[in-house]
């Protein structure tokens, strides 16, 4: 049995280019699916959010639109409701990540938001990868890498393979001219390359012990490369 952070966006909303507040979180198929398949596989969960704060879902992933009907919404608020670990979340500052077998941050317009620019995270995805600990980062979650900052200035993950949310996919999503920033560029920037297929379908990359996924579809096939490192 093996241990496993969720380490989750703690943002409620997204501050858009004009200044104006975007309600966002996390995207629930991208906590539920792994969470699924890892606690079936016998692991346990423990979630963090930075201050400990309880995490907001993205209302537009719990729509009949996002979950192939009605029945698959209900489904879905019925899983999170479920979900006792987000309702006990865990300071992230005080989060070991060695103590842990594997680390996985999702995704959701939430980390855009916090995760990119937080420190405590920055240090721990650091830690995690410098211990040798398998990630598991998937859709707008790979902004929190961008805070994995060495003493010099550079990005713990540099040169590093990536799959993450795409311009294409931000741009027919509606965000790309309101984004204050676009993901696929700023993780470029940053000295990672980004393995771009097409928008919305499944896209996993393994580089070492990270394994990144493009968008929500990506989350399934995901856990399940996460899980292979854990054996």
């Amino acid at each position: 049995m093996a241990d496993i952070l969720f380490v989750i966006t703690g943002a409620d909303h997204w501050t858009l280019a004009d200044g104006t507040a975007h309600p966002t979180g996390f995207w629930a198929e991208e906590v539920l699916t792994p969470h699924q398949a890892f606690t079936t596989a016998g692991h346990r969960v423990t979630v963090a959010t930075p201050g400990g704060v309880l995490p907001t879902a993205d209302q537009a992933s719990l729509t009949p639109e996002s979950n192939g009907g009605p029945d698959g919404a209900d489904a879905a608020r019925r899983a999170l409701a479920a979900m006792t670990e987000l309702r006990h979340p865990r300071a992230l500052d005080e989060v070991d990540p060695t103590a842990f077998d594997a680390v996985f941050y999702p995704g959701g317009h939430g980390p855009m938001q916090d995760l990119a620019v937080d420190a405590d995270s920055g240090a721990l995805l650091t830690r995690a990868l410098d211990h040798g600990t398998p990630l598991g980062v998937v859709c707008h979650g790979p902004a929190a890498l961008l805070a994995a900052t060495r003493p010099d200035g550079a990005n713990a993950f540099a040169g590093y393979r990536v799959a993450a949310f795409t311009n294409a996919e931000e741009t027919q999503a509606g965000f790309a001219d309101k984004a204050p920033w676009l993901l696929q560029d700023r993780l470029t920037d940053a000295g990672l390359t980004v393995q771009a297929r097409e928008p919305w379908a499944p896209n996993v990359v393994t580089d070492r012990t990270l394994v990144t996924g493009q968008n929500p579809a990506s989350s399934a096939p995901l856990a399940a490369a996460l899980l292979t490192l854990l054996r």
